[in-house]
């Protein structure tokens, strides 16, 4: 009956299994794979031996005569859920030599992620231990037996993915309830790490490829749509790029690399799909940052041609002269339109819909660089960093990996292209998971953006903490009632936003961590996983190391390595360091890491003075003074840099936009904050405006600048 069963699943789900030879394990070992439809018992059924038993609830074995049929017989082994004596009785079998096949969800899925394990699995092992082996099935999300709002087919694609046999790792002399809540989180971290395993071994190579096959399986889903109201359908922004792709042949033939500069509306990702069709690298510019700025970059990357669109030159107030003097030819978007015929949209038209993959004009590498983007150049000169297509999707499917994003997700995005969390995050990885994304070209219209949010549905938001701050103070309380993720990063989120948006809002901030040069993200809270005060766990597939600071306890200088790190700086100075740590990434910031595994920022090695001897963290003195003066409203901003001291070595200065602040406030704010007497600025300056960077970011290179009277 198995032989007839796996030929079956083969002819309809082209079925296979992965290193299913790890099933000959001898026991006691348990089986642990997701759950996500009616039918996976049966996909492993096919795999298994004679002698494996798949623990069912003899409660829901007796609800109908189907599921008596399939959950009582010589291959399942029943227990009472509601038992306290059932996990007891499954111990007892395993410690007999049973091989057991556990759904440690206790539920089917319902976003077609994993979702919560009961730590009875942690348990189970804790007092057995049984040897595991996980497994990942692929594909069955799309059943129709599959509750889950993924888009359904009869007869998907369905692989299964066995792991190696693993250990738990010892838990010492704990209390059973402490190692039962270890081993679970053990046990999830390894079935995440394991999908995300299997994402990169089996999905598309490159961005294009991931994209194409997202189109192919929902050509007329709405993708992406900007402030024209003006929604495209997958099976549009694929046509739009081939026929953009056959028009920018020309234009952009000269050099690998091209120049994209553009707002967040939708021509700027389908530019994107474009040049990646013709085998070009795009380099994005940071246009916030000046032509001055802009023009160096452009130099660094060597660029012989930009995109862009005169029209945003104009409402931008860009002046295109530094880069035509530079030799550096510009490419509007206007011109190439004028070349687009109608004869050549249908011709595009009939190639998407016979083959969505006749986009992969020039298939690339997963090592091929896929973009350049540049650092915010917050505390010197920007560094051009190569990221490759596997960096990209790296990033994408870990992020994929530890949230329960679905199709039914709407994204919100107003964070800039050119900065890595609104590429990465804000827009590639909707378009390659299959999520709508609302772009909106400025995260400044703190009046418009809510009211957006609100009008669009939208589910998913990112955001820093300046902007979140601006939004608090325009939006109204409903305006973020859909919000189910609020993603945040670039920089430090304050205790005050924090209780802002949930008392005003009811939205739970999640704050991530990341660099540009780690495509970006690094590590993030989420429902499943939050931890108030950090920025979440490491995502899969990273490791890190921490190295000891001079002066600074309690934490390290943060290094990571994994397939989302860089493959490089464009700088030679700065990629011959890189290369020279094997793959590790220096993040110089100062880190510690709980027992949990969650990692608290303790602040920039940079931003770090010596006071009398001491190091104190300039990060950590800004945020004690963020939101503790409620009586100047959230308007107040306050930023901390060091000066040179006889005295002291260094000396601490506040910099603020608000006039009527004391330093006697400040101080009383350092010490109710718990910090030392040295963590107090000695003096207060005040400016018109913090000086800050196109992602909110204090822009500290700019504020040092104008602290001592530079031009």
């Amino acid at each position: 009956m198995k032989t007839c069963f796996r030929i079956l699943l083969r002819v309809l789900f082209r079925f296979r299994a992965v290193n299913p030879e790890v099933l000959k394990t001898p026991g006691p070992v348990l089986l642990i794979p997701n759950h996500l439809s009616w039918l996976d018992w049966l996909f492993l059924w096919v795999c298994l031996e004679e002698d494996w038993k798949f623990a069912v609830s003899s409660t829901t074995a007796q609800t109908n005569w189907l599921y008596r049929k399939v959950m009582i017989n010589r291959y399942t082994f029943q227990i009472d859920t509601a038992s306290p004596y059932a996990v007891k009785r499954m111990a007892e079998y395993l410690r007999g030599g049973g091989r057991l096949v556990l759904f440690a969800e206790g539920r089917l899925s319902r976003t077609g992620s994993l979702m919560k394990l009961f730590d009875g699995t942690g348990f189970l092992i804790f007092k057995t231990k049984a040897k595991v082996i996980t497994a990942y099935l692929r594909g069955v999300e799309q059943l129709p037996l599959s509750p889950n709002p993924e888009r359904k087919k009869w007869f998907p694609r369905v692989s299964v993915h066995f792991s190696p046999v693993q250990l738990a790792p010892e838990m010492g002399d704990i209390r059973a309830v402490r190692a039962r809540v270890r081993l679970t989180a053990w046990l999830r971290d390894r079935m995440v790490q394991q999908q995300f395993e299997v994402a990169m071994t089996c999905g598309p190579v490159n961005v294009l490829a991931a994209v194409a096959a997202t189109a192919g399986d929902l050509p007329g889903k709405i993708s992406l749509e900007d402030a024209t109201l003006k929604p495209l359908t997958y099976r549009q922004v694929m046509v739009g790029a081939g026929v953009l792709a056959q028009a920018l042949r020309g234009p952009v033939a000269a050099g690998e690399r091209v120049g994209v500069l553009l707002p967040n509306v939708t021509a700027t990702p389908v530019v994107l799909l474009a040049l990646w069709s013709l085998g070009k690298v795009p380099a994005l510019l940071n246009y916030s940052a000046g032509p001055a700025v802009m023009l160096v970059c452009a130099q660094l990357a060597g660029l012989k041609q930009i995109v862009t669109s005169r029209a945003f030159l104009e409402r931008a107030r860009l002046d295109p002269a530094p880069f035509l003097a530079a030799g550096i030819g510009l490419v509007y978007l206007e011109d190439v339109r004028k070349e687009i015929t109608a004869g050549r949209k249908f011709l595009a038209l009939v190639r998407q819909v016979l083959g969505p993959r006749t986009a992969l004009r020039s298939p690339a590498k997963a090592s091929d660089t896929a973009v350049i983007v540049f650092t915010s150049g917050s505390e010197g000169v920007p560094k051009g960093v190569e990221l490759t297509h596997g960096n990209l999707l790296a990033n994408i499917r870990q992020m994929l990996a530890v949230t329960d994003l679905t199709g039914n997700d709407r994204l919100f995005n107003c964070l800039p292209l050119f900065h890595s969390f609104g590429l990465t995050v804000g827009t590639l990885l909707p378009l390659v998971r299959g999520i709508y994304v609302f772009l909106y070209p400025s995260p400044l219209h703190y009046r418009l953006v809510p009211s957006l949010v609100y009008e669009q549905d939208c589910t998913v938001f990112l955001g820093t903490n300046t902007f979140l701050n601006g939004y608090a103070r325009k939006a109204q309380p409903y305006d973020f009632r859909s919000l189910r993720y609020l993603f945040a990063a670039a920089e430090k989120v304050q205790e005050t936003t924090m209780v802002t948006w949930a008392q005003r809002f009811g939205v739970r901030i999640l704050e991530g961590y990341g660099a540009t040069e780690c495509g970006p993200c690094l590590s993030v809270n989420t429902p499943l996983e939050p931890c108030y005060g950090s920025v979440g766990r490491l995502l899969p597939g990273l490791e890190y190391r921490l190295e000891t600071v001079e002066g600074v306890a309690g934490g390290g200088r943060f290094f990571v390595r994994g397939p989302n790190v860089m493959k490089g700086y464009l700088n030679s100075e700065a990629n011959a360091t890189f290369q020279a740590l094997g793959g590790w990434y220096d993040t110089g910031d100062i880190v510690s890491v709980d027992e949990q595994g969650y990692l608290h920022i303790l602040g920039r090695l940079k931003r770090f003075a010596k006071v009398s001897g001491e190091m104190v963290s300039l990060s950590a003195v800004e945020d004690a003074l963020a939101g503790a003066f409620p009586q100047y409203g959230l308007r107040c901003q306050i930023a901390v840099m060091a000066r040179p001291d006889e005295a002291r070595g260094e000396a601490l200065v506040a910099v603020t936009n608000e006039p009527k602040l004391t330093l006697d406030e400040v101080r009383n704010a350092v010490k109710a904050a718990g910090l030392t007497s040295l963590s107090a600025p000695g003096e207060i300056k005040v400016v018109a405006e913090i000086p800050k960077l196109g992602t909110g970011k204090t822009d500290h290179r700019a504020l040092v600048a104008l602290m001592s009277g530079a031009k």
